[in-house]
């Protein structure tokens, strides 16, 4: 039973519940992004490329022969692939840019100021020994 509870006071910690959102939200923005990729922002720079689809450029390296299917190199997919992970990579850049700008705001805004210190005792006798010959 102390295994059990060892487990369960582990994956209640916020660090772990934190990281399980943020997983499953990184899904999610992945796919998001993937799609903006393959469906909105590849069809017109194919387009403008004369109609390619980059879904379908491949190198064939090896023929299909009966039923072993052939050998390509899908460098088409690499090319979204690599559209899909700048704009992660972007989108990610850009929270962080933010979150920092924020905690500069914070660190810049001026706090109380802080009272001076307390004179030292060898500051006090001076100030002392300054009053009595001033007398």
């Amino acid at each position: 039973m102390k295994l059990l509870d060892e487990f369960k006071a582990f994956a209640m910690r916020g660090n772990v519940v934190d990281l399980a959102v943020a997983v499953v939200i990184g899904g999610a923005f992945g796919k998001i992004v993937s799609s903006f990729v393959n469906d909105i922002l590849m069809p017109p720079l194919g387009l403008l490329l004369g109609g390619i689809d980059f879904k379908d450029m491949m190198y064939t390296m090896k023929e299909a022969v009966g039923e072993t299917p052939a050998v390509t190199l899908n460098y088409g997919m690499f090319i979204q692939n690599v559209f899909d992970f700048l704009i992660i990579a972007f989108a990610i850049f850009m929270a962080i840019k933010g979150m920092n700008s924020f905690k500069k705001k914070e660190e810049a805004a001026p706090e109380a100021p802080a009272a001076p210190p307390a004179p030292t005792r060898d500051q006090e006798l001076l100030t002392e020994i300054r009053d009595l010959l001033k007398k």
